[in-house]
């Protein structure tokens, strides 16, 4: 890798790998031991990402098959369009391996290594590795691909960072106000499109756009007994892990702001280079894509539920809200012992202490939804497929056990979710709401459009709590069981027992107003039902 390239959160490579050794490591990687892609793949669910659009933004970029040589040997990517920054890519220019990767692990078609997504449609655009280029070129390729398929772009992929050393701001610190950050969070909401984020990793690294709002940046785990587990070694620790104060700010968000949403394998994945070889590699920017080519995977789903006007279902679950709440809300936290009171999650899933989310502070303080290095958990694509699968459940009505919904609460009011049956004794019950911060674009040439020279204003994140409260609870604060009442976050986030069988309501509050008076959401609920 050229120093050019300085910016891309790395990727470490291993020589060839023989057939059978690469399908048993992916099998690990898409199959039950990762994230549970490959039964999608399968009947009766047939998910493969068709005719969903996804993104990705790289310094580089991934070689496009009858444009460049580099891949004139290899079909097993095929690609929607490449560009460079918002114009058409040169041929035979920009071409990287690590974007090709990146590039692989989402739509690859080959039989040994498949993609998340083999069937979706990506776009990918480089931002060129000049000394010149910087945050506003990473903005406008961002915007350009946001902008591809009519518009209809699901998630976009960011494998690369900028490090705080070349952001101009003075004294800049990972506060949500780089320009790139801020671009990430206004594109979030206008393009309504969900930022996967390669996590921080490794001191002196490459935070911004980590400090986003309305994206899921993604830490890496590595395999241990051949299961991905455990959050790898190499993903930065958290900010509850002793880190010293020169380093808050720098390499951490500003207030003790949760980072991390979700983690994906990251530890030795094999994956196709341009000459149609593969390597094996390791960093989180191979974790980010799994996450986005899920989405692709659920996408697909909606959109045929809703082609086929099924109830329950409607383009709300095209939201990015939505599937920011429903792959977190699915992650798996504790194995399941069999008995479902668990959620049926499949793994345990450890920080780089052995410790699992039952010893965080995220699991014992309201104040704090998501572990500093686990997130909401472990990715697994067919729990988020159950998730999504149950439906959209409106408030006016009870409710079933698992389900998600997509609305918007006024300020100083509640939205209540009744659960239609009791709940289970000693089940879990996991909540998450998300919402967005709200970054308007100070359109100079009235364009509608992000130029290079504009910038964006920041209004702010209005406080939204989320609370487990009793059916016949009238206050949110004497009958809530289990809350989350963070005042930083954009994501409130529960997993709790429920120490008593009986009836409950989800209970999605609008406790101080920052911005607009009216504020959208996406929810997602698992629980355990008495039968």
């Amino acid at each position: 890798m050229t120093k050019k390239l300085t910016w891309i959160i790395w990727g470490l490579s291993a020589s060839c790998l023989s057939a059978p050794v690469i399908a048993s490591a992916l099998e690990s990687a898409l199959g039950t031991n990762g994230i549970d892609a490959l039964r999608l793949h399968q009947a009766p669910y047939n998910l493969i990402g068709r005719k969903i659009a996804i993104g990705q933004v790289e310094i580089g970029r991934p070689g496009m098959f009858g444009w460049d040589k580099a891949v004139s040997k290899n079909r097993a990517i095929s690609l929607a369009a490449v560009f460079l920054r918002n114009g058409p890519a040169k041929s035979n220019s920009g071409v990287d391996p690590h974007a090709y990767n990146v590039a692989g692990m989402m739509v690859s078609q080959d039989k040994a290594l498949p993609g998340v997504a083999p069937g979706a449609r990506l776009y990918s655009s480089a931002v060129g590795s000049t000394k010149s280029m910087g945050q506003p070129e990473e903005c406008l390729s961002a915007q350009h691909i946001a902008l591809q398929n009519g518009g209809d772009v699901r998630a976009i992929n960011f494998s690369f960072g900028e490090p705080l050393t070349r952001d101009p701001r003075p004294e800049a610190t990972l506060d949500g106000n780089a320009l790139l950050t801020l671009c990430v969070d206004w594109s979030s909401r206008v393009h309504d499109v969900l930022y996967a984020i390669a996590g921080n990793q490794g001191k002196g690294g490459i935070p911004i756009p980590t400090d986003n709002f309305n994206g899921i940046n993604v830490a890496f785990s590595s395999r241990r007994g051949g299961v991905f587990n455990k959050v790898d070694v190499a993903n930065l620790a958290g900010a509850n892990q002793g880190v010293s104060g020169r380093l808050a700010g720098k390499e951490f968000n500003l207030d003790d702001r949760r980072a991390i949403g979700l983690v994906a394998p990251g530890n030795n994945i094999p994956l196709l280079n341009p000459d149609g070889k593969a390597n094996k590699v390791t960093g989180t920017s191979f974790a980010a894509p799994q996450v986005t080519a899920s989405v692709a995977l659920l996408q697909e789903f909606a959109d045929r539920q809703i082609r086929t006007k099924q109830p329950h279902w409607s383009i709300d679950a095209r939201h990015h809200q939505v599937m920011k709440a429903v792959l977190l809300n699915s992650a798996d936290k504790i194995q399941d012992s069999g008995d479902g009171l668990l959620l049926g999650m499949s793994r345990t899933l450890i920080d780089k202490k052995n410790q699992s989310w039952l010893d965080s502070d995220a699991y014992k303080d309201p104040k704090i939804p998501l572990d500093a290095q686990m997130g909401a958990g472990h990715l697994n694509v067919f729990r988020a497929y159950q998730q999504l699968s149950s439906g959209q459940w409106q408030p006016s009505t009870t409710v079933p056990a698992i389900g998600w919904d997509y609305r918007t609460v006024n300020a100083g009011t509640s939205v209540d979710y009744i659960l239609a049956k009791p709940l289970k004794q000693g089940s879990f019950v996991a909540v998450t709401l998300s919402w967005d911060r709200l970054v308007e674009l100070n359109d100079k040439n009235k364009n509608q459009q992000y130029d290079v020279g504009e910038n964006f204003r920041d209004r702010g994140l209005n406080n939204l709590d989320l609370y487990l409260v009793k059916a016949n609870a009238q206050n949110s604060d004497a009958g809530a069981v289990c809350s989350s009442i963070s005042q930083i976050d954009s994501i409130e986030h529960i997993f709790c027992p429920v120490a008593a069988a009986g009836n409950y309501k989800i209970r999605v509050q609008f406790r101080q107003k920052l911005n607009e008076v009216t504020q959208p959401y996406g929810l997602a609920w698992w629980s355990v039902p008495i039968n």
